[in-house]
């Protein structure tokens, strides 16, 4: 699970608690909005779970930020 570890996966765990932040909302009230589990966003903030697409495309529409655009910007950061 290297891509977990990877500058690119910080990059994405980084972005994503940084929406959540600026949203206002806790992992709680996150996880209620997407109809996951609170441990879910934990572990992704925490680098214990690998996010997929999917979750990516759901996040953005829980957090209002465009998916593709943060996937091109995650792709633009090097190991």
């Amino acid at each position: 699970m290297r891509e977990i570890g990877s500058p690119r996966g910080e990059a994405l765990r980084t972005f994503l608690k940084l929406e959540r932040t600026k949203a206002e909302l806790t992992q709680a009230q996150l996880a209620e909005r997407l109809g996951w589990d609170q441990k879910t966003i934990s572990n992704i903030e925490r680098g214990q779970h690998r996010v997929t697409l999917i979750e990516i495309i759901e996040l953005g529409e829980a957090l209002g930020f465009d998916p593709a655009a943060v996937v091109r910007r995650i792709a633009e950061v090097r190991d």
